[in-house]
């Protein structure tokens, strides 16, 4: 371990671990524990005792268990393999650590085999509100909980085997560019339902809306505007806008969808996977997300 390692830490977009592997192709890693310094402990405190009271006021039940079931302690940033052995067992998901973005054809085939690539970099402590890119508190504290819930887990898995299925269904088709349109019209849909789902998704449970999409969950600053602000639009789940719908992700968000239950999520992610089949998702409307060539590339492959 180097000196600049050790006092730089373990801080998004600071990393010389991260910078390394990166460099060197390596995608999968392990988690260093011992590169976490003070500065990155005390942004993990600072964001746990910031969050928990809003969880406890707007989050869905089962995050709130979720949080319990894996044991996370608000002073120190968890270790992977701790969290797996608690979550394993519960649904089969793991947290698989990663050392940046994961192409979206890898990210559906990891939640497939029941694998959640995990960001183990954590933002800066001074500047807890602004997150350039996924850190662990949002993949950890945001996203894992949730990965308790049988049903939700199940979703997961159901959508991320649509990945292989939309690259399948048009293997044959002999004009490029059809191909190809066809294709990002697929992952733009696709990538539309998981972010107004799994990331900023909101329920109606008994009689108050709560939250359980992770993108809310993790942001201090969203999750009381997501339940009560004027300018945001919450309405009722209809897969036909929510797939046709652009997004922007450096804002709050003016537009959120409410579901039922876990079990009107998995019967809404069964229709998805019907309407892929059927050439639905095949020309949506255009708008972001934009589709990478590196994405595109890993599909047509």
């Amino acid at each position: 371990m180097s000196i600049l390692e050790k006092s730089q830490g373990l801080t998004t977009t600071k990393a010389p671990f991260i910078e390394t592997a990166s460099q060197q192709g390596k995608l999968f890693i392990h988690q260093p524990y011992e590169l976490y310094n003070p500065d990155n402990q005390k942004a993990w405190t600072m964001l746990y005792h910031l969050l928990l009271p809003k969880w406890e006021k707007y989050a869905n039940e089962k995050f709130l268990q979720g949080i319990h079931t894996l044991a996370l302690q608000p002073h120190a940033i968890p270790k992977l393999e701790d969290v797996n052995k608690f979550l394993e067992p519960l649904t089969g998901f793991q947290a698989k650590a990663v050392s940046g973005y994961v192409p979206t054809y890898l990210f559906f085939d990891c939640l497939k085999r029941r694998e959640f690539p995990t960001t183990i970099t954590i933002r800066d402590s001074q500047t807890l509100n602004y997150l350039p890119e996924p850190d662990i508190f949002h993949d950890i504290a945001g996203h894992v909980p949730m990965h308790t819930e049988r049903t939700f887990a199940d979703v997961l898995v159901k959508f991320g085997s649509l990945a292989c299925l939309a690259a399948e269904r048009h293997q044959n088709i002999k004009n490029r560019n059809e191909k190809i349109a066809k294709i990002k019209s697929n992952i733009q849909a696709l990538s539309r339902f998981f972010w107004f789902t799994i990331e900023f998704g909101l329920m109606r449970q008994q009689d108050r809306l709560c939250v359980y999409g992770s993108g809310i969950l993790s942001s201090a600053g969203e999750i009381e505007h997501s339940i009560h602000s004027p300018t945001v639009q919450r309405c009722p789940f209809q897969l036909e806008w929510v797939t046709n719908q652009s997004f922007e992700i450096d804002r709050f968000q003016p537009l959120l969808f409410i579901i039922d239950s876990f079990e009107h999520l998995y019967e809404e992610v069964h229709r998805l996977e019907k309407w892929l089949v059927s050439g639905k998702l095949d020309n949506v409307a255009p708008g972001q997300p934009l589709v990478s060539d590196a994405d595109l590339q890993d599909f047509l492959k």
